[in-house]
């Protein structure tokens, strides 16, 4: 039984500590908020006790897992503290995305559980759906045969203005981790970005990208476009076929090149995706099936080292905008894997 904290309750917060209700392999026990009204609010809703410190928390409950929500700038400056607070006393953590928007503490984050062999999980939901897992599955059947491309599109509109790199950082962990899931880890990148008319920052951003294996791949991401219709696509192409994979997880389609029919996967009606929230479920629960089952802290899906992975994807992105659309190299070290 996992003894559950969630820190940064106001709302992603307010949907894991539904999750952690809802799944028999955990006890939610406390929340903790900076707001005393929002953690107060919360913790009356799931019955459970409110604290706004969490040093102060961690002497008063008996908690072994620590689900941290905060936001801050660019959706990820908030994590670090708590997170490196959980770390330091023992305690497994899983955070949202990014794991932060600054590459050094995200760094320090991964270290640190690896020193403390612990759990370390990020919330990389798009690829925990039936749709991604039958498209892995068919990668791993040699359906698709030798990867050649992935083109990959997240849009959604997003009016905030902050960073000049929020829709990058706060965005493209999940379109990222998707091409990563799919392809492994990418070698370089090209970056080419602007600014919507009337936006301050760089809202939409076309990526090149090659992978370790040899692959190609482009990321097309916007803050600018409608959310009425289909927000993300990924298009995956081999030397014996492609998939397409629609909004995450409301359509899949195969192509082979030898045949001519497709083969389409919907989502079921029955037991597919009901929304966008249960995305959160199906990571988090598959998360805690992993600490059930004893697998490695280094071999969970979506740890905390793939989060970081694609935070230093986007840096470089980031690095090859400011140069001109200079070809960057990803610089993984130690603190990686």
């Amino acid at each position: 039984m996992q003894k559950v904290a969630v820190v940064g309750v106001n709302h992603i917060g307010r949907i894991h500590c539904k999750v952690y209700d809802q799944n028999p392999d955990c006890q939610l026990v406390a929340v903790c908020d900076l707001d005393q009204a929002v953690a107060d609010r919360v913790a009356a809703e799931f019955q459970v006790k409110a604290y706004t410190d969490v040093a102060i928390m961690f002497q008063q409950e008996d908690v072994n897992l620590i689900s941290v929500a905060t936001a801050g700038e660019e959706n990820g400056s908030h994590h670090y503290q708590p997170v490196m607070e959980a770390l330091h006393a023992g305690k497994h953590v899983f955070v949202e995305k990014p794991i932060s928007n600054n590459i050094h503490e995200a760094k320090e984050m991964v270290a640190l559980a690896e020193e403390k062999n612990v759990y370390l999980a990020c919330d990389l939901n798009h690829r925990f759906v039936p749709a991604a897992y039958t498209a892995k599955d068919w990668i791993k059947r040699g359906e698709i045969g030798d990867i050649l491309f992935v083109n990959m599109k997240l849009m959604i509109r997003n009016q905030k203005e902050s960073s000049p790199w929020l829709q990058l950082r706060a965005l493209h962990p999940h379109s990222l981790d998707v091409m990563r899931y799919f392809a492994g880890d990418v070698k370089r990148v090209q970056a080419f970005m602007l600014k919507a008319p009337g936006r301050d920052i760089w809202s939409t951003a076309s990526i090149h990208v090659e992978f370790r294996s040899g692959a190609i791949g482009h990321l097309t991401g916007s803050y600018d476009m409608s959310m009425r219709h289909p927000i993300e696509q990924c298009e995956v192409g081999g030397t014996k076929g492609r998939f397409v994979l629609d909004n995450i997880y409301e359509h899949l389609h195969l192509y082979p090149h030898e045949k001519d029919e497709a083969t389409v996967v919907r989502n079921s009606i029955m037991n597919g995706v009901s929304g966008f929230e249960e995305t959160f479920k199906r990571r988090i629960d598959c998360f805690i099936q992993e600490m059930t089952d004893g697998i490695a802290p280094s071999d969970i899906e979506a740890s905390g080292a793939d989060a970081l992975a694609v935070q230093l994807v986007i840096e470089a992105a980031i690095r090859s905008h400011q140069e001109g659309g200079k070809v960057i190299d990803v610089s993984y070290d130690a603190s990686y894997r």
